[in-house]
Order: structure tokens, then sequence, then C-alpha cells
């Protein structure tokens, strides 16, 4: 038996993945079932963790499941009962639990202490069962709140709750990618979900050329646009001039890493950054971090889905930002040119393509494959964009001319880590379908590993 079950509110989109997002104008209905599609899944995903899988804190960049489930919910305790239980009751807001803002407050200095991030994993109060049941409290109070909210009052408090459900989207992922490096340091190599995987299929190496001109970057209103959202660091639009360049139809694949590999790619400090060459040697980097066995006898690689040979189709994935550098650094010295695009030259190439991929979804048989496959793409089109691997940039995550920050204490949610982290683009396989667009920031810090991060390469192209 799981620790979920029987431990969440009656759903009827609990086997849904997210529904489309909402327009300014959602009556209290649409929201509901949105609000029950999104957190159903989070459940969902927990679910496939035993209880002691899910309290622990396998590094201090991960956390533990159970305070991805408590942190998700005070999120919404926090920002949208606070504000507007008081509206619709007519008195004072009150937590479920005072302890629970200090135990799963993230970041927000604006709201009070905090626990701290590599502490998490100390938690062992409050019990499982007591997170679920704060969740399953919260659910029905947002439930309550929606419905007694005029439509003034929704139109006003709806922007939060999207940016609450964008917010649990990225923790759902969080979940995964933690889940997986908890599993991985298991001598044991347990499974989340076993199951055998499709084959890979490959866009090739090919080239797809840009133009030079002068182009727009960014989303047009952060704030809440009709029918779309965006967080406050993806705008204001702005606009770059480009020179010509070029960019490779697919993501970097096993194959062409581990011919880096074989050329003694670890081993050679000229194709690194000096803090990139530390971190290899401190570390001890020899090979991606989920890649299993060796050079000599052959290498597999760590899935969700469990430990499988290593298919030379499948986009690399488990890579560093220092990694992804060294890597487009070695391809350029083999062809001149060969590096890694801007999160702007990366925009722009694929501004007006379709969000298809591999991503996380809901399907037929349960959730979708959680592991990169490829993408054979469309003719003349970059292929697998969206999905299988966030692709790292050679940008840093810096704000826009023009960005101001949110007022108040969602203001903290991206502008206060404008430093020393860099900019992926694209989404991964453990994405949320409707989560990723266009103008999408991620970002991470450069030696961080255990995300599904991989690289495509760019290179300059003579006009």
């Amino acid at each position: 038996m799981t620790f979920s079950e029987g431990a969440s509110v009656t759903r009827s989109d609990t086997d849904q993945a997210a529904t489309s997002r909402m327009s300014p104008c959602a009556d209290a209905a649409v929201v509901g079932r949105r609000y029950l599609a999104v957190r159903g899944l989070t459940e969902r995903l927990a679910s496939h963790l035993s209880p002691e899988d899910a309290c622990v804190q396998a590094m201090p960049d991960a956390s533990p499941a159970k305070w991805h489930l408590g942190h998700t919910t005070w999120f919404f305790e926090q920002f949208v009962l606070g504000l507007s239980e008081p509206e619709v009751d007519g008195g004072a807001f009150r937590p479920h639990d005072e302890r629970f803002c200090f135990l799963f407050n993230s970041y927000y200095n604006a709201i009070g202490e905090r626990q701290p991030r590599p502490l998490r994993g100390l938690l062992t109060r409050p019990s499982l069962a007591e997170v679920m049941s704060f969740r399953r409290a919260v659910d029905e109070r947002m439930l309550r709140v929606l419905g007694k909210l005029d439509a003034g009052a929704l139109a006003d408090i709806l922007p939060t709750i999207e940016i609450g459900l964008q917010h649990e989207q990225q923790h759902q992922e969080l979940l995964l990618t933690d889940a997986k490096y908890l599993l991985w340091c298991s001598p044991l190599r347990p499974a989340l979900i076993a199951r055998s995987l499709a084959p890979a299929a490959s866009a090739g190496r090919g080239w797809v050329s840009i133009e030079a001109g002068l182009v727009d970057i960014g989303h047009d209103q952060p704030a809440f646009p009709e029918g779309s959202f965006a967080y406050d660091c993806e705008g204001p639009v702005h606009r770059v001039w480009l020179e010509p360049y070029e960019m490779r139809r697919g993501p970097v694949t096993n194959a062409e890493f581990a011919e880096f590999i074989a050329d003694g790619g670890y081993t050679r400090a000229n194709l690194w950054l000096d803090l990139g060459w530390k971190a290899v040697q401190a570390e001890g980097w020899a090979s991606p971090l989920y890649w299993t066995g060796g050079e000599s006898s052959g290498f597999g690689e760590f899935t969700l889905h469990g430990e499988i040979g290593l298919d030379p189709e499948r986009p690399v994935v488990g890579l560093s930002f220092f990694e992804a550098d060294a890597f487009a650094r070695w391809a350029g010295k083999r062809e001149p040119g060969v590096r890694l695009p801007t999160e702007q030259e990366w925009e722009h190439a694929v501004a007006g393509q379709l969000v298809e991929g591999r991503l996380l979804r809901v399907e037929n048989r349960g959730l979708s494959e959680l592991h990169p496959a490829g993408h054979a793409g469309r003719d003349g089109l970059l292929a697998g964009v969206y999905g299988d691997v966030w692709e790292w940039t050679s940008s840093q995550f810096r704000p826009y001319p023009g960005y101001a920050a949110a007022p108040g204490a969602i203001g903290e949610y991206n502008g206060k880590f404008m430093c020393n982290q860099f900019v992926l683009r694209g989404g991964s396989c453990v994405t949320p379908a409707d989560h990723v667009r266009v103008t999408y920031r991620n970002f991470f810090p450069p030696d961080a590993r255990w995300q599904t991060a991989g690289l495509r390469l760019a290179r300059d192209r003579v006009a």
C-alpha cells in the first residue's frame, strides 16, 4: 500500500494531466477543475514512492517528496487562502498549523524564517499522513472559497492561483528528479515505475540555418495575458540583433557524448572552464551522472524505469552546464564555430514550432515514459526542442531590459536568483506537457547534474 491511498479529496480528474491554462474570465468551476487536476497529478506521481522513500533527502539540493507535498500546499494556503478567506468569511485567516509556515516555506524572506534547505530531510515530523491531511484540508478550503468568491474577486485572485498551479507543476518535475537521484543512490537501484522503454528516435546530425536579423525576445505580457501565462522573468519583450547561425536538428546523443569521453574529455583541462575543471577533479566526474559501468565494460544508464543498456541514439542526460560547455568546446575543436547557443538564439530558432515531444502526460496506460527517447521531428525544423531534455544555453540568468519583479513576497520567485545561474530551454520528459512555452526560462547553477538536462549545439555561419 502506498502512502497516498485513501488520502486525497475525491477528484474526477485525477487520471488527467493538468488542463490548459485558464483565461482571466474563467469561472469557479473551470478553476476548480484545473486546480484538482494539477493537485491530483502531484499525488499520482508521489504514490509510486514508499513512505520511506518520501521522507529521505538524498543531497542538499534535493528535497524529500513529503516536503514537496507540504510546500506546494503551504503556497496555496499562504498566498491564496491568506487573502481570500477573510474576504469571503469576514474573519481573520487561520492557518491549518502555524508550524507549517516555518517547515514548508522555501525561500520567501518576506514571510519569515524557515527550515534550512539542506536539513529538510530531518523533518520526520509531521508524519506523511499529517502532510496528506494538510493537503486534503487546504484543497477543501480552496474549493469552498472558489465557490463563494464573486466574479470580480475571483478575477483578482486568479493570477495568484495560476502562479500556484504553475509552481506546483515545477515541483512535480522536481519531485521526479529528486526521486531519481534518491533511487540512484540506493545500492538496489530500484525503478520508480518498472516498464520496458520504446526504441529511441534519431533526428540525425544535420543543421538548420537561421538568418541574421533584429528579433523580438520574451513574453509580451508576463503578468497574465488572455488565455496564457508566463513568469515575470520571461518579459518584457525586447529586441536583440542576432548574427547568422545554425542550430543542430536534434540534441546531442549518448553516442556523441561517449565519443567525447573516449577522446579524454574528462581528462583534458583545456576543454573546461576553470570552475568546471575544479568540479571534475573534486567530484571525480568521468561520465554523465546516471551512467553506469565504464568504457571497458560498456556503459549502462539508470532511469526512473530501472537500469538499461546505453542506447546510442537517446539524448544524453544528467549533465551540468560545465559538462555541456566542455562538450561544445570539444566539438568546436573538431569543427570550428561549434558552441552552445545563447538563449536568444534558441528562442528565435524555435519560435512558431508546436509544443510537441516527450513531455510528462497521463496516457491510456498511465504515465508517459519518464526517460528521453529522441524525436525525429518535422522536415526543415528543429527536432525535440520540447521535452526529452532541458537544453543548456550559454546565457546567464539575468533580467531582461525593463524587467521589474512583482511586488510583495511573490516578487522573490525569480528575481533574487539572477546571479550565478545558467538558462536552460525547452522542457524535459518529466516536465508537465502544458507547462512549457517558447519563452520559458529554466535556470540552475552550473554544477547542477541531477536535473533532466542535456544540450543542443549551435554554430556560427558566415552570411
